[in-house]
């Protein structure tokens, strides 16, 4: 994943919209310089995090970072118009892990997905580790990042889309629901699962049975087996 350091080349590349992952800027750093980055993150929809002065010296190679180190995508995100027009989205809840990230898109893409959407914060964003668990899907699967989840699953119900979430709790067996279309399958992140608010945007909470002793399966696994019976079924 490419590293920008310093005033100048990050807020040009914030300028002129490359892909980048996320913006970081040392605690107690300041200035308008400084502010003008941040106001221009925000306009490009690109995270702004906070951190040790000495994170910032490692991911630079140098302390000559004026503050300021930016970490570029492994491809530009895709707009939400994009996941509006397609038949079958994948929507995930707070997915950290990058390896999981990337074969879920994997996944999505081999089921037919047309889009899948990530939030800005708390979760794996599209880097170089996630391009290479993709292998190659990522170069087909547009990518949507979002600020907010629940106005996302919002915005595709007003859209038409049917929102089915993946919960161990869920009510019906994922082989027995009906699943109506254009459909959102909706997965919530490693250890944690759905947050309370998203199940409640759902239309359909639905489970994986399970015959052994632990409770769920991992995200990347669940997400082929629900993906493919909705495959199946087309």
């Amino acid at each position: 994943m490419p590293v920008l350091s310093g005033i100048h080349p990050v807020s040009e590349a914030l300028r002129a919209r490359h892909a980048l992952e996320r913006v970081l800027i040392a605690q107690g750093a300041g200035g308008t310089r400084l502010q003008e980055i941040i106001d221009l993150a925000r306009v490009a929809a690109v995270p702004v995090r906070f951190e040790p002065r000495a994170s910032l010296d490692r991911l630079a190679g140098t302390a000559a970072h004026q503050g300021v180190v930016a970490l570029g995508a492994a491809k530009k995100y895709a707009g939400m118009e994009t996941a509006t027009s397609s038949r079958l989205v994948v929507v995930l809840d707070g997915v950290e892990d990058p390896h999981n990230l990337g074969a879920i898109a994997r996944t999505a893409h081999a089921a037919g997905a047309g889009a899948l959407i990530i939030p800005e914060r708390r979760a794996a964003g599209v880097t170089d580790v996630v391009a290479k668990a993709a292998a190659g899907a990522l170069e087909h699967l547009p990518i949507v990042r979002v600020t907010n989840i629940n106005r996302t699953l919002e915005e595709l119900k007003k859209e038409g889309f049917w929102i089915y979430g993946l919960d161990e709790r869920g009510t019906e067996l994922y082989t027995r629901a009906e699943y109506a279309t254009p459909t959102a399958f909706v997965l919530g992140g490693e250890g944690k699962g759905l947050h309370e608010q998203v199940r409640k945007h759902c239309d359909l909470l639905v489970r994986i049975p399970m015959a052994g002793a632990i409770s769920s399966l991992n995200v990347s696994v669940a997400a082929g087996v629900v993906l493919f019976e909705f495959l199946r079924r087309q």
